[in-house]
């Protein structure tokens, strides 16, 4: 009988997952929860070490638009109240930069809604990434702007953006009962430009919206296939106003089962653990860093997250270190 210790070995020697060895992993039983993730930190150990990456977000551009996903806050067809207000000026999204440095977030995440940036959109979070790169050289900027066209991918490069996030949110299959106002191949395409231009490639999903374990797997195998370097795992946490208000299909011991599935298919890639750890991973969530290395600090688009000192309270109860290596040490652009 195959253990999740020697699946984990055999990962590290190359072996990619079948089937049933995924599912195996999302079924895990509760009493072997454990077992499963002292095999994931095993994997997770030998590429990170005891390292923990920061991420901190902005949101520049709240709501106004015109897609209609059902997870988000955002969305044309959300009814929740938000606060909504244009883009930002670039010496706002300069000073959130500086607060990320004070709190050792590693990477700084510029965030806009809408379907793709604007022309002066695009020009304010250029001329904000290289006031942020003139004081911080090596602080990692990624950018989530929306759909993305090759001249933009280029000119982002140009200006000092590191890694452009877009995520694939579900499966393929699942991608349209969630919207319909982009394909899913519409978001592969933008990680592949960000890709092409030279940004290290980002994206990933949320789970709890009402898909499969078969989706699920399916997930991750997509973004392995897309060679991600980065892979945001969001947890759904379902705002009133929302398609998806009063989801609640997640618990804290799935969770955890999503996360190592996620490290046993993409065992040398960042796995981040993002939106909804606080409501959904709840008093688990030390023990979501054994199969991840990466952690969003402060608060998301919408919604609010864990207050920083309780963040860094955790890491070092786990013995964990900040990574404060810069994107060039750890990712090779190809």
């Amino acid at each position: 009988m195959t253990t999740f210790k020697s699946l984990a070995e055999r990962v590290l020697d190359g072996h990619v997952l079948t089937d049933e060895e995924a599912l195996s992993i999302l079924q895990c039983s509760d009493e072997d929860l454990l077992l499963l993730l002292h095999a994931s930190y095993a994997i997770r150990k030998k590429y990170f070490g005891n390292k923990v990456k920061l991420n901190m977000i902005i949101n520049t551009k709240s709501g106004l638009c015109p897609e209609n996903c059902g997870y988000c806050a955002q969305s044309i067809i959300s009814t929740a109240p938000i606060e909504k207000y244009a883009m930002l000026k670039s010496e706002e999204i300069v000073a959130g930069a500086e607060r990320a440095a004070e709190l050792n977030a590693g990477t700084y995440c510029i965030v806009a809604s809408g379907r793709g940036p604007a022309k002066r959109e695009l020009e304010i979070v250029i001329d904000s990434v290289k006031a942020i790169k003139s004081k911080h050289q090596h602080m990692t900027i990624c950018a989530c702007l929306g759909l993305l066209k090759p001249e933009q991918a280029k000119r982002l490069k140009e200006a000092g953006v590191n890694r452009y996030n877009h995520n694939i949110n579900t499966s393929e299959a699942h991608h349209e009962s969630i919207t319909t106002s982009h394909t899913y191949n519409d978001r592969v395409r933008t990680v592949q430009l960000a890709k092409e231009a030279g940004i290290s490639p980002c994206s990933g999903v949320i789970v709890g919206m009402r898909e499969t374990l078969t989706d699920v797997i399916a997930m991750a195998r997509s973004l392995h296939a897309m060679d991600a370097d980065s892979i945001p795992v969001n947890f759904l946490h379902a705002v009133d106003g929302t398609l998806l208000e009063g989801t609640n299909e997640l618990t804290p011991r799935y969770c955890l089962k999503v996360l190592s599935l996620f490290r046993f298919i993409n065992p040398m890639k960042e796995i981040r653990i993002s939106g909804g750890r606080e409501v959904n991973l709840r008093s688990l969530q030390p023990f979501g860093l054994y199969p991840a290395n990466s952690i969003f600090i402060g608060d998301y688009l919408t919604t609010v997250g864990q207050e920083g000192k309780q963040d860094r309270q955790m890491l070092e109860d786990l013995g964990f270190e900040i990574d404060l290596e810069p994107l060039e040490k750890d990712v090779t652009i190809v």
